[in-house]
């Protein structure tokens, strides 16, 4: 019984170390990135974005906890601007804060995370015209501490946030459409 044990013991701490030798390899700082070209203007798409009160049009975490708790605080849009939310374990808690906003151009955002786990990463959005609409760029930065990275071995950040992102941006085109106005028809009088 004693050699069972033992055994069993030294195979956790095999896994504990080939784990953290993992983890040691990974590296210290993570970005993910997803493009989606939204059919409207840039001056349509970067309006939506710049504007915190419009983001339950089309954020993906929205929809995760309906009794989420969100307070605005600064000016309406643009730097300064700051959402904050309190919700359910699907969403925990966090602010955003933008701290850059570059008409029909470019976004930046501060994002701190408070629970589950507290981290601040640095968010962007980028808008150039394309034939059709707009090609949006929407991208996250952050640093992995060693517990991240530990996180890391068996979670991947970009499978994790990429679909979350890519939910967002089809969100956001489809938020577009349905407040863009309608095509007019015109029919020559004969």
């Amino acid at each position: 019984m004693k050699r069972v044990l033992l055994t069993i013991v030294a195979l956790i701490v095999v896994a504990v170390l080939v784990v953290v030798g993992i983890a040691a390899t990974k590296p210290g700082t993570y970005r993910v990135e997803r493009k989606a070209v939204v059919g409207a203007p840039p001056e349509s798409v970067f309006a939506r974005v710049d504007d915190f009160h419009r983001w339950p049009d089309w954020s993906p975490w929205e929809k995760l906890d309906p009794a989420m708790r969100r307070t605005f605080d600064g000016p309406e849009r643009g730097v300064g601007a700051s959402y904050a939310w309190v919700g359910n374990s699907n969403v925990g808690e966090g602010k955003m804060t933008i701290t850059e906003s570059v008409p029909d151009s470019r976004i930046a955002l501060q994002l701190e995370f408070i629970k589950p786990f507290a981290s601040v990463t640095q968010t962007e959005f980028g808008f150039a015209p394309v034939a059709g609409g707009t090609d949006v760029t929407w991208a996250m930065a952050g640093n992995h501490d060693f517990i991240a990275k530990i996180f890391c071995v068996f979670m991947d950040m970009d499978a994790m946030i990429g679909k979350d992102f890519e939910t967002g941006l089809a969100n956001l085109d489809a938020s577009l459409q349905r407040s863009a106005p309608a095509p007019v028809d015109t029919v020559a009088a004969p």
